[in-house]
């Protein structure tokens, strides 16, 4: 007789099953209809395939389409095996390498001697949509590892072999086939090609892609796509995509003629007059709110020896992102080697170091505008969110271990005022504890972590855990903004930090007489100045809060008569510190109009005969259809208003 297994499902119940059960076959035990709508399990936590064994007593639910992670993953998941097998379909000497399934959607990487086109996509969309119409089986088999390196090299793939021999031995091979075509592949995946919705996915791009992103292997092409749960979901997400097109910085960027980046300097910004002004307005705005929030601000070398990076640890874990400089100093016969600062902590040490610390001088609470340097590849740059060269609104918060609880809960307050005044009202926050490669040991990582997350939940907050992904030396928060078309951006940190003050023998006296070390927590609110105006830029679709925004006024005259009052108009405004200029030149008032909106000047101001008579202005707001007339007393004392910083109200 069969070993008889138990299976809990979520309502509480058990039942007793053959062990090596299937899902399927639970599914048909409980239901028919629910056996016909199953698509997977979730088994013991585990997202599993209706065709795999259940070997022992374990919690069980069976996912339908109306469960949405699961479903998403197969749908997505699936669609990339039907994208792979419709390419094979078309051009047969096509080799397949891999197809994961990422945010929104999925990708494949072919390697194909012809490029694909645009026009290519049309077709592989048609001819999947034919294969989802067939219905096929999707069945599933384990083979040994010398049986499917030899069925993928009598075949001519040689990539399947490399992923085999990458897989580590005691891990099972699972060959998946929809209908005849198959893949290597971990599954899940649905049970025909059928139950994928042929109406909610759409093929989006191709890109070149390194086998393996290394340059020195073959380029291949990747195609990605896109999918949803219904041809809804599909609708918003390209309504999305069109309003991020609209919103691009890049593009707006140049509209506004913020700045510019060229080959020169990959991965730096050549800032124009426009540009520059927002980042020394936004500049001067953290800097009031920082000594207001009972912050020093200090600076410190942009070239520091290799020797603070090794005793930091940065050496050993981030020198790939380090610019590295060598100096032949005087001449010796071994040169001196430095790096470009890729963060600021280090130098914060040192500064916290010169003279003796007192318990009483605690918590320390030292800020920087902090210009760094990593190195990321080019294929990772992206306009003025991802760069080379960037300026860190940075600060780092020496107190004792009794302060890091009062001291997070301020820096949450301070944060969410500075996010609240920028125009983002909400915002999430992530728990990211310790990653695999890290200095300290578990006793200290265990410290930090518990500390950390004590004074964020006396914070009110009960934040999202981010497993792995907290910094080399510490447990650090998250805090992630929701912009207008619902994109979230990481953009503020907050570490605890015990290993550092470690490293580089940070002390101060505590009551007791003796030495102590300082705990050391990293924050950065903004993140970087560039990427942060980046954010702003596209939140705001070029329409900047009006304190911010380069150009506030236009005064533009719609007759030459009213040359001399426009001018008199942008002196009064320039009086009160509103940032206007003229445009008296012979056009039309309504090129003039679309000129200034296309450049997203907040306010324009327009002068006839009659606002000359009446001493008077015709107002129109960048966004409004409608203009209105009002008196200059009062569209100067508005204005000056409105261009005021909000910690200055």
């Amino acid at each position: 007789m069969a070993q008889q297994i138990s299976l809990t499902f979520p309502d509480g119940n058990a039942r007793q099953y053959d062990a090596g059960v299937t899902p399927a076959v639970v599914a048909a035990s409980i239901a028919s209809s629910l056996a016909k709508k199953a698509i997977s399990a979730t088994v013991n936590g585990e997202h599993w395939d209706m065709a795999w064994p259940i070997n022992a007593d374990a919690s069980v639910a069976i996912n339908t389409m109306k469960d949405e992670a699961p479903a998403l993953e197969l749908i997505r998941h699936d669609l990339a095996h039907i994208m792979a097998r419709a390419v094979q379909e078309l051009w047969p000497d096509t080799q397949v390498t891999i197809g994961p399934v990422i945010k929104d959607g999925w990708y494949y990487d072919f390697d194909r001697k012809k490029p694909f086109t645009p026009d290519d996509l049309a077709t592989i969309e048609k001819k999947m949509k034919e294969i989802i119409n067939k219905r096929d089986a999707v069945r599933t088999e384990v083979w040994d590892r010398e049986v499917a390196i030899k069925y993928y090299e009598d075949r001519g793939e040689p990539y399947k072999v490399e992923l085999i021999n990458g897989i580590p031995g005691d891990e099972p091979l699972r060959m998946y086939w929809h209908g005849d075509w198959q893949d290597l592949c971990r599954g899940p995946h649905l049970q025909n090609t059928g139950q994928v919705p042929g109406d909610s996915w759409k093929l989006m791009s191709i890109a070149g892609a390194y086998w393996r992103g290394d340059s020195d292997r073959a380029m291949l092409q990747r195609i990605y796509g896109v999918a949803f749960q219904n041809k809804e979901q599909l609708r918003a997400h390209m309504n999305m995509l069109e309003e991020a097109a609209k919103r691009d910085h890049r593009k707006l960027g140049r509209e506004m003629d913020l700045f510019h980046m060229q080959e020169e300097a990959p991965g730096q910004i050549f800032w124009h007059p426009n540009g520059w002004l927002i980042y020394t307005q936004l500049q001067d705005y953290m800097r009031r709110k920082q000594r207001a929030g009972g912050y020093v601000e200090v600076n410190t070398p942009q070239v520091v020896d290799r020797k603070l990076w090794e005793q930091s640890g940065h050496w050993e874990k981030y020198q790939e992102h380090m610019f590295v400089v060598e100096v032949d100093e005087d001449h010796a016969r071994e040169k001196s080697v430095n790096a470009l600062k890729p963060m600021n902590c280090p130098c914060h040490v040192l500064i916290y170091n010169q003279g003796l610390k007192s318990y009483r001088d605690l918590p320390m609470r030292m800020a920087e505008f902090g210009s760094c340097n990593r190195y990321e590849p080019s294929g990772a740059l992206h306009g003025i969110m991802r760069v080379r060269g960037f300026t860190q609104d940075d600060a780092h918060i020496f107190c004792t271990e009794d302060q890091i609880e009062e001291e997070t809960l301020t820096y949450i307050e301070f944060l969410t005022g500075v996010y609240k005044d920028l125009g983002f009202e909400n915002f999430k926050v992530k728990f990211s504890d310790r990653p695999d490669t890290r200095a300290g040991s578990d006793e200290v990582w265990d410290k930090a972590e518990t500390a950390l997350l004590a004074a964020t939940r006396k914070a009110g907050i009960e934040p999202e855990l981010n497993p792995g992904e907290g910094a080399f030396y510490g447990p650090k928060l998250e805090f992630v903004l929701t912009d207008a078309i619902g994109r979230d951006w990481q953009c503020g940190t907050h570490q605890v930090d015990f290993v550092l003050p470690d490293r580089l023998d940070a002390n101060y006296i505590g009551a007791d007489g003796e030495k102590h070390r300082p705990v050391m927590l990293h924050r950065a609110t903004l993140g970087s100045f560039e990427r942060f105006i980046g954010i702003l830029i596209e939140e705001h679709a070029g329409k900047l809060p009006f304190w911010l925004a380069p150009r506030q006024v236009v005064v533009a005259s719609i007759i030459s008569d009213a040359d001399d009052y426009v001018r008199e108009v942008v002196a009064a405004l320039q009086a009160k510190g509103v940032r206007a200029e003229a445009d008296i030149r012979n056009e039309k008032i309504n090129y003039k109009v679309r000129e200034h909106s296309l450049g997203k000047v907040p306010v324009i101001l327009a002068c006839g005969a009659r606002e000359v008579e009446e001493r008077t202005v015709s107002v129109r707001r960048l966004g409004d259809k409608q203009t209105s007339v009002t008196t200059l007393a009062v569209i100067v004392e508005d204005l000056q208003i409105s261009a005021t910083p909000p910690d200055l109200l």
